[in-house]
């Protein structure tokens, strides 16, 4: 497989958290995806972008906050993550850059 443009349109970029740490001691690697982003598609991307076997994919949709800044009010952009478990034997390092 190869990666193909519209991998890169539905990866965004790899979240490196405390969490996404502890996620990862479990095979677990946890990226940023496109809100319309399937299960069936983020599998595809992930597997043609890093060369790995995905065992399963779960996904989160993190509302966005409303917050003040010099009184005026915004609000945080929605975000939605996928947590992709790998296969026994596959590992991805989000340190190094595509």
């Amino acid at each position: 497989m190869s990666a193909k443009p519209q991998h890169y349109d539905v990866i965004r970029k790899p979240v490196i958290t405390e969490k996404a740490t502890m996620a990862s001691e479990q095979n677990a690697v946890v990226f940023e995806v496109a809100m319309d982003a399937t299960k069936p598609a983020i599998k595809e991307a992930i597997e043609g972008l890093f060369n790995v076997k995905v065992k399963a994919v779960n996904t989160t949709v993190t509302k966005g906050k409303t917050k003040r800044f010099r009184g005026i009010s915004g609000r945080r952009k929605d975000v939605k993550k996928a947590y992709v478990t790998l296969e026994e034997g596959n590992t991805i390092d989000v340190t190094t850059g595509l």
